[in-house]
């Protein structure tokens, strides 16, 4: 998942760093890279607490979500890729039965877009499409 982050500097030298889809969660860093590098550390670290706690993971918002608030004007903005796969919990596997027609178009799909990987990762994706929808 891809966490918008924005980061400011008062000297062009040392950055903040703040994530505003994970309340409280910030970092910083001597330089862009750095500071980018320690979001991803501190991103992890916070999803990780979540998990433990069994408290939902935070959905990943758009820049465009936040841009117009002033907490984050004259920001530069990022996106900070993390896998949020281990903080979901143990995989169970399960037995379903779908119609060969619709098996079909899923394998299409997954061989055409490589984000989905397998049949399952595209029905977790779709699943938690739905469930966010209907929160």
């Amino acid at each position: 998942m891809k966490y918008p982050v924005v980061l400011h500097t008062d000297d062009g030298e040392n950055y903040s760093v703040m994530v505003p889809d994970i309340e409280g969660c910030f970092s910083a860093g001597s330089s862009i890279e750095e500071a980018l590098a320690n979001a991803k550390e501190a991103i992890e670290g916070h999803l990780e607490i979540l998990a433990e706690d069994e408290m939902t993971i935070p959905e990943a918002g758009r820049i465009a979500d936040h841009q117009n608030n002033p907490d984050y004007e004259g920001g530069i903005w990022a996106l900070v890729d993390v896998d949020i796969t281990p903080f979901l919990g143990k995989s169970e596997r399960i037995n379903i039965t779908l119609p060969i027609l619709l098996l079909r178009q899923i394998d299409k799909l997954v061989e055409a877009d490589p984000a989905y990987r397998t049949r399952s990762g595209f029905l977790q994706e779709v699943a938690r499409d739905k469930l966010r929808s209907m929160e």
